[in-house]
């Protein structure tokens, strides 16, 4: 198991180039299984869950050539079915949120698919009914085996449906539009989750011949097409990094410019951040972030606490609530935190409370943090990540801390972060991975 050693209470200066976004890149990945033609895909991120699900991918048939660092051609023109029910395939799709989102291109394109249960942070209930009930709306019959923990999902044909989604959820709205678009007749899915992600998916799938309208909305209607070809696709900036970027340098009083954010696509990150007093620019594409000794917490209109508050987008993305509830440890003012849609998100914060943070967790959704206004500075401590979110919020702690640190399992925060330690240390961090 690895770890990161830190030496914080130092302020850092420079450029940072956001990776690719982790979770467009497992949509559009899996979207390659849709057509026996090539497909190029640039702006990967080298980080771990993507690279697994490249090689699960290639373990299923699918011939993939690296062009360069961050691009990657698939081609999907000999799948091998019999892959599907060994040993490996189910190891390697088991250890992978992502790896459920190969059910709906399977069930789109061949009319059958197969996959285990996923694996993926533990961060609360996070159940897979939506996926399953909109694939069935479609036509497709739904099997469990417990003998090898697969789930299974076949159809005679597919044929468009309306449909009601229960809750908005990224990867299940993605699988069911990945297997509609090959669908007989016309999709319409209401309450779609309408993330950013999901926008370049359905772009993505519309240069490849797919009919979708109502792009970047919460109402897709989908024509069915009798086959899609190859196409050239750029991920977008990870919006997560980006916020993670942002916190970072207010808590360390740091002056950073994050460049090629692509602006229009953050939704509220900006604002919610500026509502905890970071003061930042909007230059061209890029975000700079000047230093700042105090950033104040705004209150609201009626002189209420303010709460920052996780929703289905265009709301604030539950996977910022880790480096806000961070961030706002060193704001002058207090701040409710609310993690609404997992209940296990913010049992790290005891951790930070060892390191000097006021908070008191109200209850598995709910913390409220009282700023020190840098009047006390964090203490370094240990601390072991439980997620990928979590693991960089108290890599942010660990930075403004004074003293020592030293945070293991970061193979969480490897998953979702490529090289961060490298690139901390080109700003002036004093990090460094032991082995």
């Amino acid at each position: 198991m690895s770890s990161f050693e830190i030496h914080g209470d130092n302020r850092l200066k420079g450029e940072l180039i956001p990776q690719g976004a982790k979770n467009e890149a497992l949509q559009v990945i899996s979207a390659t299984l849709l057509t026996s033609e090539k497909i190029t895909i640039s702006n990967l991120p080298d980080i771990h869950d993507v690279n697994r699900l490249i090689e699960l991918l290639i373990g299923m048939g699918v011939k993939v050539e690296k062009i360069n660092k961050d691009t990657c051609t698939f081609q999907a023109d000999d799948i091998n079915f019999n892959y599907l029910e060994t040993p490996e395939f189910v190891s390697k799709a088991n250890a992978l949120r992502g790896s459920i989102m190969i059910l709906g291109p399977m069930l789109g394109r061949f009319k059958k698919g197969a996959a285990p249960s996923p694996g993926g942070d533990k961060i609360g209930r996070r159940r897979l009914d939506t996926h399953f009930i909109g694939l069935q709306k479609l036509g497709a019959t739904f099997t469990y085996s417990a003998q090898n923990s697969l789930y299974r999902v076949a159809a005679d044909h597919l044929e468009g449906s309306y449909m009601l989604l229960d809750e908005a959820s990224v990867t299940g709205t993605a699988n069911i539009v990945m297997a509609a678009v090959m669908a007989e007749g016309v999709t319409t899915i209401f309450n779609a989750a309408c993330e950013p992600y999901l926008y370049q998916l359905c772009t993505m799938l519309n240069n490849m011949g797919a009919d979708i309208s109502g792009v970047g909305s919460n109402l897709l209607t989908i024509k069915g097409v009798e086959r899609l070809h190859g196409c050239e696709h750029r991920l977008l900036p990870d919006m997560i990094e980006i916020g993670s970027f942002i916190g970072m340098a207010a808590l360390t009083r740091s002056e950073i410019t994050i460049k090629n954010v692509r602006y229009e696509h953050l939704g509220l990150i900006p604002e919610v951040f500026r509502r905890l007093g970071v003061k930042m620019e909007h230059v061209n594409d890029d975000i700079y972030i000047p230093e700042q000794e105090c950033y104040e917490v705004e209150s609201f209109m009626d002189g209420s606490i303010m709460t920052i508050a996780d929703a289905p987008w265009p709301g604030f993305t539950p996977d910022l609530i880790s480096i806000a509830l961070v961030t706002a440890i060193q704001a002058k003012g207090s701040v409710l935190i609310h993690q609404k849609m997992f209940e296990s998100r913010l049992f790290f914060v005891d951790k930070l409370i060892d390191m000097g943070a006021k908070i008191i967790l109200c209850d598995p959704h709910r913390a409220t943090v009282i700023g020190l206004n840098h009047q006390n500075t964090l203490r370094g401590t240990n601390m072991t990540s439980p997620d990928i979110r979590a693991g960089v919020a108290q890599l942010i702690a660990a930075l403004s801390a004074k003293g020592k640190s030293v945070i293991s399992n970061i193979e969480q925060i490897d998953r979702g972060y490529q090289n961060i330690d490298a690139r901390l240390r080109a700003i002036g961090a004093d990090i460094k991975r032991l082995d």
